[in-house]
């Protein structure tokens, strides 16, 4: 008998369907000496520090750090896993071969081998199912061509070390810290410090960018512009920091001619948008329909499972060159609910550029694009979203957009100005985006010019226009979403970012799930579309002292490995001795206090680093006339020095108040908010608010 495993019951009922296998038995379906059964995403998973050790249910420092000399597995505690992982388990053990149909990745991969493991059915004969869409012929054609199971050990491989090295760094991190600093304001309560390997970089890279934004200090400027013939020009020299330093030559063009010196226009060609992978089809929902990366991977798996589009998980903008003769008939496919996107296009000659097929820019599967399938009912973000993908399929086929850009010279009384605008001469794909024209940054850029003469002069109206520096933004999904691609660096290059997306912080498939995970442990929050950092998460990132661990460049190195041991690149125990031994250097370091406690923070009040003093902390910035002085001491209470660190990440003021005739420090926030109470003495363990 041939045993077909799939992930999840949906996928198992279509593979069936198409294979005309219809008996349908309790948590399998028969038929043709072929059963198909499915799991519900992960049924197993790694045993707890407890299961190998009872003394090990405890927390303390003293069992760290924790490092099995042999991971062992275990059932998920959910409902009905332990029933549907029998009757896989009993149907594997009657097995001739066993058909992994999971998805074709490496979560996917891991949950069939893990349950191959725990199942003791390892040494069976395997067959993998490698599928891109679930629509009846791409299903016939992938079991046409089953590979032999082991092609995939690689993929394995790469999947068990993602597996195993979270669970080092998460879980002896997370004791570690919680251990250590679980009552670190006094409280009663311990608090649980949730660390992950990629969870916690991803955190501290949006304290930083809340950071840069509370210390920003916003400094005014004026430029020198004139208006000539209803046409904004610009000086062509620096902005001036002040209105002193600009007066003198406004007086000078005042009532002076305007003539134009040169007239420079130049042919741009702006090529179409490439094909979706996850992560840009998840940033250009999130920035145009302010859809959340988790609602958007759940529409594209829920499109994917009702055949409409191809996998998901993808972090591919290309197509092999066997999917060419397949792309006219998607078309075609689709002109019924699109005709008049299409009509444009000569089906019989469609361009496939470099942009759109590229063998060697595709890993485990291509773009995400549609199947040609007609949609039926589907739900509001399920439309959003395939209406995205749809029309940005039909764009990348489109021809360039044509603009010339112009720049006109003029100068008054030697003082040298500039007009730049844009004239879209054919629109070619942006027809499509009637709502996306994409904007310069200073909107002078695109004004319309009229027909200027080289030599012509007349009247002009100068003026002085003030304006002030502005913060960085904070992160949106769509922002983040790009820095967790590019490994933390802030890049919108298409073709910078493709080169860096090797280095990313966690994978398509899994950046979603990050966010939301920063979200429901309360470390993170959303106002609107922006990403906030709540008190809790920039008190976690203080208590961090060790930088690899809140490092997005370090994160991106283990990515980076985990895709080279996917390609036999790397050996994956040389990943994981390197993964074991900085978890232990991070623990030894920690517990002998190896750390850096002469720069505790920035300064509240201007942003500038606090230094310890010998008997207070002080801004470094004093010379500059910051006042900022913070002692540790008041009537009988000294703060630790990790507890000034955690005031300073917060970004707050103490107080001192009286309650009930006994001293107490009142922490305020710097909008005035008040948020705790730390206690003088240890024997007083009551929170107060």
């Amino acid at each position: 008998m041939k045993v077909v495993i799939a992930e999840k019951p949906s996928v198992a009922r279509e593979i069936a369907a198409v294979l005309n296998i219809t008996e349908k038995k309790s948590g399998y379906i028969e038929g043709r000496g072929c059963a198909i059964t499915w799991a519900f995403g992960h049924l197993v998973t790694l045993q707890e520090p407890g299961e190998y050790d009872e003394a090990l249910k405890r927390w303390s420092l003293e069992t760290l750090p924790f490092i099995p000399d042999e991971f062992k597995l275990k059932l998920i505690g959910n409902r009905g896993v332990e029933d549907q992982f029998n009757v896989i388990k009993g149907l594997c053990e009657q097995a001739e071969e066993i058909v992994c149909a999971t998805d074709a990745g490496r979560e996917g991969e891991l949950i069939f081998r893990y349950i191959l493991a725990l199942s003791g059915c390892e040494n069976k004969p395997i067959r993998r199912l490698w599928l891109n869409s679930l629509t009846p012929d791409a299903i016939k054609e992938a079991f046409k061509n089953l590979k032999d199971g082991h092609e995939y050990d690689p993929l394995y491989a790469a999947a068990r070390c993602r597996s195993e090295s979270d669970w080092i760094v998460g879980l002896n991190a997370t004791r570690y810290y919680t251990v250590r600093h679980g009552r670190f304001g006094g409280g009663a309560d311990r608090v649980l410090w949730s660390i992950g390997r990629v969870q916690t970089p991803v955190l501290a890279m949006i304290v930083q960018r809340d950071d840069q934004i509370d210390q920003f200090r916003s400094q005014p400027f004026w430029e020198l512009t004139t208006k000539y013939r209803e046409t904004v020009f610009k000086y062509t020299g620096d902005r001036f920091q002040s209105l002193e330093k600009a007066q003198p030559l406004l007086a000078k063009i005042t009532g002076q001619p305007f003539e134009i010196t040169g007239i420079d226009g130049k042919d741009k060609k702006e090529p179409p948008p490439q094909l979706f992978d996850l992560t840009t089809l998840q940033r250009d929902i999130n920035k145009a329909h302010g859809l959340s990366a988790a609602d958007t991977l759940a529409a594209t798996q829920n499109l994917y499972e009702s055949k409409l589009v191809t996998y998901p998980r993808t972090d591919s903008r290309y197509l092999n060159t066997d999917m060419k003769p397949r792309i006219p008939g998607i078309f075609q496919g689709l002109e019924k609910i699109y005709p008049e996107q299409i009509a444009p296009l000569n089906l019989a000659k469609l361009p496939f550029t470099s942009r759109i097929i590229d063998d060697k820019k595709v890993t485990d599967h291509h773009a995400i694009i549609p199947t040609g399938m007609e949609p039926r009912g589907l739900g509001a973000n399920e439309q959003l979203v395939y209406d995205a993908i749809v029309t940005q399929f039909i764009a990348a086929f489109y021809p360039a957009c044509l603009k010339k850009l112009t720049t006109v010279s003029g100068v008054s009384n030697e003082v040298p100005f500039q007009a730049k605008g844009t004239l879209i001469v054919k629109p070619g794909w942006t027809a499509l985006f009637p709502k996306k024209k994409k904007q310069s940054d200073d909107e002078d850029d695109d004004q319309s010019l009229p027909d200027f003469s080289k030599g012509e002069s007349g009247p002009h109206e100068p003026f002085l226009r003030e304006g002030k520096t502005n913060p960085p933004k904070h992160f949106t999904e769509n922002s983040l979403l790009g820095a967790m691609e590019a490994a933390g660096k802030f890049v919108e290059d298409d073709a910078l970012r493709e080169a860096l997306k090797e280095r990313g912080i966690g994978t398509p498939a899994t950046r979603a799930a990050i966010i939301e995970t920063l979200l429901q442990r309360n470390y993170i929050w959303r106002e609107k579309k922006l990403l906030l950092a709540t008190d809790m998460g920039r008190c976690l990132i203080a208590l961090i002292r060790d930088p690899l661990l809140k490092s997005p460049e370090m994160t991106g190195e283990w990515e980076e490995k985990l895709k080279q041991i996917e390609r036999q690149k790397m050996d994956p125990a040389e990943f994981m001795n390197g993964i074991c031994g900085y978890i232990r250097g991070l623990i030894q370091n920690s517990v002998s206090g190896q750390l850096d406690l002469t720069r505790v923070g920035s300064c509240p009040l201007c942003g500038k680093e606090v230094i310890k003093g010998r008997t207070a902390y002080g801004c470094s910035g004093w010379k500059e006339g910051c006042a900022y002085v913070l002692s540790p001491d008041y009537k009988g209470l000294t703060l630790s020095p990790n507890q000034i660190q955690v005031l300073l990440q917060l970004h707050i003021l103490p107080y001192s108040v009286t309650i009930d005739g006994e001293p107490r420090l009142l922490i305020l926030s710097t909008q005035g908010q008040p948020m705790d109470l730390i206690l003088p003495s240890a024997d007083r363990q009551k929170k107060e608010k």
